[in-house]
């Protein structure tokens, strides 16, 4: 009893260790106050150390990259090596995957430069400066404004872009914060020919699945390589056999040891997005109005994608990226309706909302202006959700759940497409990408299920005349409809299909009058859309956000409160500790996952728990390091995929792969406590490349011995 005590002392003592920091703050704007934070709780750098765009190469942020604006990596060689997730690099890999190299399965491991793997369109992106331009963009518009001419962010961002890229060279991008109360441009270096060099099966990157995923404790050794070459003067080039790899201004040191509790962390990289400026009014739409249909879609959907993948290899490689983009989804926007409930994210908000509106009433002006905002936004929210919620139905079913109709698309811009024969090459391309990663009898099910859910969801005056004539027809007889209209249509044809991909050939306008194609393809955006105007009688719930971000933000900038704008892709730095948790009542989870539990959750019978008979003879015997993955309190969410992270000294520990369960509501509120960060252990994908894969080239330029 007494070494129990001991034990669960001494987890709590690691729990108060980890104190939760809240934050995605600009790499560019390290305050004094929160430099001072960071090296209280331990960290050894100074703010010019993590970024200092006039010292090219002199901070570790000149080693983080962005992956096309969707994932992050890090430099780790003096040639141009960058490591990120697995599951970042799983587009490529599937796309480069075929039944007889299946990389996804087995593996890819390039025994040397010349067996690297070209990524066509593939971008990489190097942050070389941050300026701030709020005022700059405050006189052009006002400028424009004078001269009577509308200055939307669109056309501001065009006409201060061009000029910036003009004067620099780089890609330049204007970003808006807190609605457009500061701006910033971020200037960056892109390299576009990057091959890839690294990435283990997905039953070493992807153990546990979907099953594991979003969950404590998990054993993913989730990474991936490549690498940046460049032409031979070292300037960005597209793919050359020619090129060399980047000599870049800064590599990240790998850390010589792994972490240990209340070790310091730093999490460097590009979050996509959050909204934790929402009014309650917007969460509780999203939670009770949006959310919901699509969680529910997806579902079942993933259901029925799965049966057929589990009953056939080849249609496994053919929608194993699909499954993962919708599942990845699918889970955490319904993990974000479960912990808003769970921790009371509305009460939180509305008595943050009491102090705004107790702020707004102290001056006459902002009483004028801003009185009735709060109002307004309930008012707007609740009188839209009935046509919202229909919309819903016909985004989830219809644009993004019935995919026979993005070939409908295709073909239709063959011929009726804006500038339709200069755009033919890239329709072509596109419906042959379609084709391929289709399998007509899994698409056929899709189409059965998602035409009875809009059907019998979305009100009838929103159905386009094909799908009248068919309820007319058939009724509530949804099998009868969905067979009939399937069978026999060109639309359901691949085969035939693949002439307007190899040849010159175009569709005949007759075509276009399918019942199938009538009954997908006739637009009526525009009728949501009016039907969201009319209900929400002259107030629009975009503008109305933007004021009250801009009065939240504006409140604590009075008071001195440090704030940091929602996460937009562009750098940010989030700091914290390694530590464990208490996820709910009488449990209790450490830091660290460990081989020996990767091992006890092997299951010959579950793919996703099926270890591979080397791989677990190595963890068996190959002495691997303590930890597989391990948590942290860092904020982080998607975009930091792939994200460094750093220990006190700024030297590489681990990568950021995942978030835990009960940090799904982080999208609009940051729990503390609760929001974790999940990272491989840096000495786990080192011993993997060695032990495993035998790359002892990739880690003598890595310098790891």
């Amino acid at each position: 009893m007494k070494r129990y005590v001991a034990a669960v002392a001494a987890v709590l003592m690691a729990f108060q260790a980890a104190r939760a920091d809240e934050g995605m703050w600009m790499i560019n704007a390290i305050s004094r106050a929160l430099e001072t934070n960071m090296h209280e709780r331990g960290l050894l750098l100074d703010a010019k150390d993590i970024y200092d765009a006039d010292a090219p190469g002199a901070s570790v942020a000149d080693a983080v990259v962005s992956l096309d604006f969707g994932c992050t990596g890090s430099v780790v060689s003096n040639r141009g090596l960058v490591i990120t997730n697995h599951h970042c690099a799983y587009a490529d890999v599937h796309a480069l995957s075929t039944p007889g190299h299946n990389y996804l399965e087995d593996g890819f491991w390039a025994g040397s430069d010349a067996e690297e793997i070209p990524i066509p369109g593939k971008r990489i992106q190097f942050l070389r400066r941050v300026i701030d331009v709020t005022e700059e963009a405050r006189a052009l518009s006002d400028a424009q404004h004078l001269e009577g001419k509308a200055m939307g962010f669109r056309r501001l961002s065009y006409l201060m872009e061009k000029k910036y890229q003009e004067e620099t060279g780089l890609i330049a991008s204007l970003n808006s914060m807190w609605s457009g109360s500061k701006y910033y441009m971020a200037l960056y270096e892109e390299y576009s020919d990057i091959r890839l060099v690294a990435a283990p099966p997905v039953s070493i990157a992807a153990f546990g699945g979907d099953i594991d995923n979003w969950e404590w404790p998990q054993h993913k050794c989730d990474f991936a390589l490549y690498r940046i070459y460049t032409a031979p003067d070292g300037k960005p080039s597209e793919y050359s056999s020619r090129n060399v790899p980047l000599k870049p201004t800064r590599v990240l040191e790998i850390a010589p040891q792994g972490l240990k509790v209340g070790d310091f962390t730093m999490v460097i990289g590009y979050p996509g997005r959050t909204s934790r400026y929402s009014s309650s009014a917007k969460i509780r739409y999203e939670t009770e109005v949006t959310l919901p249909v699509a969680n529910d879609i997806r579902r079942r959907q993933m259901e029925i994608i799965s049966k057929w993948m589990n009953a056939d290899g080849k249609v496994r490689l053919m929608y194993s990226n699909r499954f993962f983009s919708l599942s990845n989804v699918q889970e955490l926007q319904e993990g974000e309706v479960m912990c808003i409930g769970r921790f009371g994210v509305l009460d939180s908000v509305k008595r943050q909302e009491k102090r705004l509106q107790q702020w707004i009433e102290a001056a006459p002006d902002r009483k004028q202006e801003l009185g009735g905002l709060l109002s307004e936004l309930d008012r707007t929210y609740t009188a839209i959700a009935p046509a919202e919620k229909n919309l819903a139905y016909y985004r989830e079913a219809i644009i993004r759940g019935i995919r026979v109709r993005m070939i409908a698309t295709r073909v239709n811009n063959l011929v009726r497409g804006k500038n339709a024969a200069e755009q033919a090459p890239f329709n072509r391309k596109a419906l042959g990408g379609h084709l391929a990663e289709m399998d007509p009898r899994v698409e056929k099910e899709l189409w059965r299920y998602n035409a009875e859910v809009y059907m019998e969801n979305v009100d009838s005056c929103f159905w386009t005349a094909g799908q009248k004539a068919a309820y007319a027809t058939y009724g509530k007889d949804y099998d009868a409809m969905c067979e009939n209209l399937w069978r026999g249509s060109w639309i359901t044809d691949f085969d035939s299909l693949k002439k307007y991909v190899t040849t010159d050939a175009l569709p005949d306008e007759k075509m276009f009058q399918d019942t199938l194609y009538q009954f997908l393809m006739e637009n009526r955006m525009p009728d949501f859309n009016a039907a969201i105007d009319k209900a929400a009688a002259g107030d629009n719930v975009t503008n109305l956000g933007r004021k009250y971000t801009r009065a939240l933000y504006q409140m604590r900038e009075e008071a001195g409160v440090p704030q940091y704008p929602d996460a937009n892709s562009t750098m940010r730095l989030t700091y914290g500790t390694v530590g464990g948790y208490s996820p709910r009542d009488g449990v209790i989870c450490g830091a660290f996952s460990t081989p020996a539990g990767l091992l006890a959750k092997h299951d010959p019978a579950d793919y996703d728990f099926c270890l591979k008979d080397d791989w677990r003879l190595m963890l068996q015997t190959g002495n691997p390091p303590r930890a597989v993955n391990f948590i942290t309190d860092n904020d982080i969410t998607g975009g930091n995929s792939g994200s460094p992270v750093l220990n006190a000294r700024g030297q590489l520990v681990g990568l950021a792969f995942d978030g835990n369960k009960e940090s799904l509501a982080s999208d609009v509120y940051y729990t503390p406590g609760y929001n974790k960060c999940v990272c491989v252990d840096i000495q786990f994908v080192l011993w993997t490349l060695q032990h495993y894969a035998k790359m002892d080239r990739v880690l003598s330029e890595m310098n790891v011995k």
